[in-house]
């Protein structure tokens, strides 16, 4: 039972964990390339923006998976949670794009700290309205739901 329930809550904080992940790597400063460009770190932070990327996901998922008028609101809900997740990790990422100029090694990881409080924070928020959700999916719907969250494709998977 906890194996299946792993398999559910692994593949929904997939999406929302890569969005951040990526966020992270901007404020760690983890690509090389980036600091030898010279560029200004804070108006490419700035760049990020979580909400877009979020929306444009959560079209794909919605086309992906065919939701029905009686699935509706309770994707309306699991949208909800993941664009209210999407705003606050938005939110974060401004208001830490300045600072990120002036900290030293220990900031920085006081940072990641934060950030990775704030993703168990939405994940814990996500995970009530996407078991709903997913309750409610036809094995067909769970099936597509399951290979998406897998592989991170929309699409048939070429497993055999």
């Amino acid at each position: 039972m906890k194996r299946k329930a792993y398999q559910v809550v692994f593949p929904v904080t997939l999406v929302v964990v890569m969005v951040v992940f990526i966020s992270a790597i901007f404020f760690a400063n983890a690509n090389p390339s980036f600091a030898a460009s010279g560029k200004d770190k804070s108006s490419a932070i700035a760049g990020i923006d979580v909400v877009k990327h979020t929306e444009a996901q959560i079209k794909q998922l919605k086309g992906a998976l065919k939701i029905t008028e009686e699935q509706e609101e309770l994707w309306d809900n699991l949208a909800s949670v993941m664009r209210e997740n999407a705003k606050d990790m938005d939110a974060f990422i401004k208001d830490n794009a300045e600072n990120t100029k002036s900290m030293n090694a220990v900031e920085h990881m006081k940072l990641h700290s934060q950030i990775t409080e704030a993703h168990l924070a939405q994940l814990k928020k996500l995970i009530p309205p996407f078991e709903a959700f997913y309750a409610s999916m036809s094995d067909q719907q769970k099936q597509t739901t399951d290979i998406i969250f897998r592989t991170g494709k929309y699409g048939k998977s070429k497993r055999k």
